[in-house]
């Protein structure tokens, strides 16, 4: 057992060394479904259309998965991780912050097995954002004065499901279109017949078809990967603080950016009401209520964040010497700014739209603020991202036959061709690219089934109604499934936690 606290040093005990790998493996066993599912489709093209053996393919595609995970930004994981209750990420070492992260975590994954034992190219991000709002539905029924769905942030919400919805429509639309387009500036009717079983296709048409399937397992890489990244975070942050409140690697110039624009921000708030002490737990409560519910701007909010801003300064300068590393810092103490800084940043965000922000307060302070401040509490380290690589990739290595099957010959009625695979693939990268530079998630599953589906109507090579129906369904069923399950276990988890005092 020694060896295992040894790992993780003086900050965990062996209680919490042990949840820390279980909540870890959990949030990596999530990623090795999301392999069954949405990598699956990234090669499905490819070997359908004899343009790679299928154990090339998945390697090719899991290579290209990875370098799609260690150049991502990060700006998806933590859009994910703004859908959950502000308690959890404040304080996810507690016994209910433990509660949720298994809760939504084990409710994804059950969905997602369930749906590729039965080859439904479901959406591994409706199923973990669904499982988040269950949790962040049931959390609120928990906590006095929530009421109902008050957990929830309900703007980021709106973003990351509208995203979930218009991004099949548009690879239906979009793919029919191109696939048009290309039967009309290529008319070569071999890029438009089922391929010939058991041969390659010409070399040039093999190029395009790997070079699509390159492309979306990259976006892939790049947008799905982030999903288990920013609650793998939490986790980390929730056991070990002193090591990952705060991104320790920051250099000087963002700390002195942070301490500048503080100093900037902070009397522009003083004269707005009663002012609280500068370190007061009570003011960090009144901006977490103000996060976690719909109210309206009290005459305490901006008092509160004119607080925690005095102490974020004072936390940053010792007498007369300003912090040049954040390891200059006391563990504890990174603890705490860590949770001033999302508080402060998260609340200045959700003031600026609502246009409640004092106008004294510039686009370009306010712009230059949040840069800082997520610089020290929005990262990811590299270990973290190569973990979720990892685990993306086995996931295809043992489940890509199911869902490739799928969509290689249930979705139409003939055999997919060179022409319908390279453009849907290729409408499906460019949609997974402008969802992650818009920091959204979308699903690669049901973006690129609706461009097959949408070039097959076009074509019209017919579509299969079972497989087609079992795809809106379970597409429509994923949500409110995935939070029934997350909700449910979280609220006997809180249960049972409750009736042992571990709340």
């Amino acid at each position: 057992m020694q060896p295992l606290l040894d790992l993780f040093g003086d900050e965990a005990t062996l209680t919490q060394a042990l949840f820390l790998l279980t909540a870890i493996g959990l949030a990596l066993g999530f990623e090795f479904v999301n392999g069954f599912h949405d990598t699956a489709n990234a090669v499905a093209t490819v070997i359908y259309t004899n343009s790679l053996k299928p154990i090339v393919a998945v390697v090719w595609s899991g290579l290209w998965n990875l370098i799609g995970v260690l150049t991502s930004t990060g700006i998806v994981a933590f859009s994910i991780v703004a859908l959950l209750p502000v308690e959890l990420i404040l304080n996810v070492g507690s016994g209910t912050g433990w509660a949720m992260v298994f809760s939504l975590l084990v409710g994804a994954i059950v969905w997602n097995v369930a749906t590729w034992y039965f080859g439904l190219p479901a959406s591994s991000s409706h199923t973990l954002i669904g499982s988040i709002l269950g949790v962040g539905f049931v959390n609120a029924q928990f906590n006095q004065g929530g009421g109902f769905g008050a957990g929830i942030n309900w703007t980021q919400a709106q973003n990351v499901l509208i995203a979930l919805l218009i991004s099949p429509a548009i690879g239906f639309i979009v793919a029919a279109l191109l696939f048009l387009v290309a039967k009309h500036l290529l008319p070569q009717p071999e890029l438009y017949a089922p391929p010939p079983e058991d041969q390659p296709p010409p070399v040039w048409i093999r190029a395009i078809l790997i070079l699509t399937c390159t492309g979306v397992s990259f976006a892939h890489g790049s947008n799905d990967g982030q999903k288990g990244m920013g609650l793998i975070m939490l986790i980390l942050v929730g056991i070990l603080p002193g090591l990952y409140a705060l991104n320790l690697d920051v250099s000087s110039q963002t700390i002195t950016q942070l301490m500048t624009q503080t100093r900037a921000i902070a009397p522009i708030l003083q004269p707005y009401g009663p002012p609280f002490e500068a370190s007061s737990e009570s003011a960090m409560q009144e901006l977490s209520q103000f996060l976690k519910t719909d109210a309206l701007l009290t005459e305490s909010t901006i008092p509160a964040l004119a607080a925690i801003q005095q102490s974020v300064a004072a936390e940053l300068t010792d007498g007369l010497t300003e912090v040049t590393s954040l390891t200059q810092l006391p563990p504890a103490t990174r603890q705490t700014l860590r949770s001033q800084l999302y508080l402060t940043s998260a609340t200045l965000t959700k003031l600026d739209r609502r246009h409640q922000l004092p106008s004294a307060i510039d686009p370009a302070t306010l712009e230059a603020y949040q840069q800082a401040s997520n610089a020290l509490i929005q990262f990811i380290p590299i270990w973290v991202k190569v973990a979720v690589a990892i685990a993306l990739g086995g996931g295809t290595l043992i489940g890509w036959k199911r869902i490739v099957v799928t969509v290689g010959e249930k979705i139409g009625s003939e055999h997919l061709t060179y022409a319908q695979g390279a453009t849907a693939e290729l409408v499906t990268m460019g949609t997974i690219i402008l969802a992650d530079s818009l920091g959204l998630p979308v699903s690669t599953t049901h973006v690129l089934s609706s461009g097959v589906a949408g070039t097959m109507k076009v074509n019209r090579s017919g579509l299969q109604g079972a497989t087609v129906r079992n795809i809106l369904l379970a597409w429509i069923l994923t949500l409110p499934a995935a939070m029934v399950l997350g909700g449910g276990l979280f609220a006997i988890g809180q249960f049972v936690l409750s009736r042992w005092g571990l709340t």
